[in-house]
């Protein structure tokens, strides 16, 4: 009914856990932004799976995304046993499963994005995907404040390792510019002032790859302009988040309008067209 094309849940880990300590969740009036410090509170696999299996009784017109990561008490050296878990016991019920290893919110996640730890993590899952899912999207979720080597040494695994396309990106720790009391706040930053963050690591991510794989652009979606520039950027996809805080659910018509009005501008016959049109 809000004309939402795709529809991600999580980020689920393997076993229950409560995630963060409250308060974990604040808003900044003052610059249309959320911080979050979460934690990935998560019923776990099993529930999530029971909950997924009855919705996938009814027919839907959105996809359903689930986004993955590892538990808080999950030593990184032993990180790769929660993502095979979870991808193994969830796949039945995603059209798509995205690997969060870019959230600020779990201590030392982050250093799963490093090159030999992300390759290792990588190489075990598409080893599952090939047996399990084979024609199921396997993404990857990348953090805004990666430099952009890090982001190219990022890129050349996940395309050696055949995966199917990326998120960019995840909340910032950046607090730059922020006007709100609450700014400095733990947690990921999201909502306008990502927005610029976001749009860069889309573009170049696009030009390294000339577009060849797919980009889901988040990050400070709360106008259909904002949503127009991650796709001009390189983004096939887009996703809002802190923009439905802030704007309500007509936020996803709104921008649907907005697309629409922008391709018969155009007179483009499909959004395709408008994908990496400004890089």
């Amino acid at each position: 009914m809000l004309g939402v094309g795709h529809v991600e849940v999580g980020t689920i880990t393997l076993i229950p856990q409560y995630g963060n300590p409250r308060p974990r969740l604040f808003r900044l009036i003052e610059d249309d932004a959320l911080i979050n410090s979460m934690g990935f509170p998560s019923a776990g696999a099993a529930a999530v799976a029971r909950h997924l299996s009855k919705t996938r009784l009814k027919p839907m017109r959105s996809k359903i995304g689930v986004n993955i990561g590892k538990g808080c008490d999950t030593p990184l050296e032993t990180a790769i046993s929660d993502y095979s878990g979870l991808l193994q016991q969830l796949h039945p019920y995603a059209d798509y499963m995205t690997i969060n290893i870019s959230s600020p919110n779990t201590v030392g996640l982050r250093k799963l994005q490093e090159r030999e730890a992300l390759q290792h993590l990588l190489v075990e899952l598409q080893k599952i995907r090939a047996e399990k899912c084979p024609n199921m999207p396997l993404l990857v979720k990348l953090a805004p404040d990666l430099s952009l080597n890090e982001v190219d040494e990022a890129l050349e695994l996940i395309i050696d390792c055949g995966l199917s396309g990326i998120i960019a990106t995840n909340a910032t720790v950046d607090r730059t510019g922020l006007k709100s009391p609450d700014r400095d706040q733990p947690g990921g930053l999201s909502g306008p002032p990502l927005r610029e963050q976001s749009t860069r690591i889309i573009r170049h991510i696009y030009q390294q790859t000339n577009g060849v794989i797919p980009i889901i652009g988040v990050g400070g979606v709360d106008s259909p302009d904002a949503a127009l520039e991650k796709i001009r950027a390189g983004a096939s996809l887009v996703q809002v988040y802190t923009g439905l805080v802030y704007h309500g659910p007509g936020l996803v018509q709104a921008i649907n309008a907005g697309i629409v009005r922008e391709m018969k501008t155009l007179g483009a016959q499909t959004i395709t067209e408008l994908i990496g049109t400004k890089t």
